[in-house]
């Protein structure tokens, strides 16, 4: 409650509330007073008032990651990947330490550790998680942390992009080596990867009745970015899903029935029978097809809005990190 009174030519102000510390000053002016009155209620508007803290004694950290994983991560794409970070998360020794014992030094040494064993995009992921991990506590668990420990633990430098394409023979080991497969599923998801630039998440939810075939193009409704996107559809890889199709019983039925597990195992499978001819294959990831799409699109002409449509990048700037121009290609063109 507040009250202004004029008192011996001057403007007496007192902010009186429940829980805070009585506040009065003197003004020449009652709009002097008026205001500061209504800074002094918005900052007792901001302050918290005294919370049990008893919980951070008990709750761990292993606790907060546990509730995460089994109420959030399972609603998140890529959460496979995602639950699987957290259950090793579980697995280091400050996930068994009470929530009061957590300082940002903790994560301080999780990261130089975890920075002299994987790389810097690796170690920024968990602090992402991490970090997640706790705001969520604070913002939707009512968890009385007085602040998120990784807002003061500072991230490694942001790699730089990868710029891996595929080198001379490359494709045609790749394919080479899975001749022998019964079901060739992995080469048509190579050549599907390069054709349309699609993610491998993607690539495996493709159902039937996402193919438009009068029309030529190919509706992609779950998306990395939780956008919808329709793309255009070259002869190569119509051909590849015709023939796909062929195999299929409903049109909710996946083209490809495979796991993400299982696709990341035969990749790594069909990479190894290829390095006995070319060593460096080993260095490839799936995800550098989508880098060679993308660039094949701009090779073959492609402006930035065509590439987009295609690629699903809503940011230019994000596009151009995908983008590998051949210079000697680039080259041919000047002449």
């Amino acid at each position: 409650m507040a009250s202004i009174r004029k008192r011996n030519n001057k403007w007496h102000a007192q902010v009186r509330r429940v829980g805070h510390k009585s506040q009065c000053n003197s003004f020449i002016s009652k709009s002097d007073a008026q205001a500061w009155v209504r800074l002094i209620e918005s900052d007792m508007d901001k302050r918290v008032l005294p919370v049990n803290t008893s919980i951070l004694k008990v709750l761990t950290v292993g606790d907060l990651i546990e509730r995460f994983r089994d109420n959030v991560s399972i609603h998140h794409r890529g959460k496979d990947a995602e639950v699987l970070r957290l259950n090793v998360f579980l697995k280091y020794d400050w996930a068994k330490l009470t929530l009061i014992q957590i300082t940002p030094y903790t994560f301080v040494e999780h990261r130089d550790m975890r920075n002299k064993q994987v790389s810097a995009g690796t170690v920024i992921r968990e602090l992402g998680l991490l970090r997640a991990i706790f705001e969520t506590a604070r913002n939707e668990w009512d968890i009385p942390l007085h602040e998120n420990p990784l807002v003061k633990v500072r991230k490694p430098r942001q790699p730089e992009s990868r710029t891996r394409r595929l080198e001379d023979d490359e494709l045609e080991t790749l394919i080479k080596v899975n001749l022998k497969c019964q079901d060739d599923w992995l080469t048509k998801c190579i050549l599907l990867a390069i054709e349309t630039g699609m993610r491998r998440g993607e690539l495996l939810n493709v159902r039937k009745c996402d193919l438009d075939f009068k029309a030529r193009v190919l509706k992609i409704p779950h998306t990395k970015n939780g956008f919808t996107r329709t793309i255009p559809l070259s002869s190569t890889s119509l051909s590849i899903f015709k023939a796909r199709l062929k195999q299929l019983c409903s049109d909710n039925q996946r083209l490809f029935e495979i796991t993400g597990n299982a696709f990341r195992l035969a990749w790594e499978r069909c990479k190894q029978r290829a390095a006995k001819k070319i060593p460096t294959i080993l260095e490839l990831r799936f995800h550098d097809l989508r880098h060679e799409a993308i660039s094949r699109l701009f090779e073959l002409g492609l402006s930035v809005p065509e590439v987009a449509l295609i690629s699903g990048h809503r940011d230019p700037r994000m596009l151009f990190k995908y983008t590998h121009l051949k210079p000697e290609n680039i080259a041919d063109k000047l002449g």
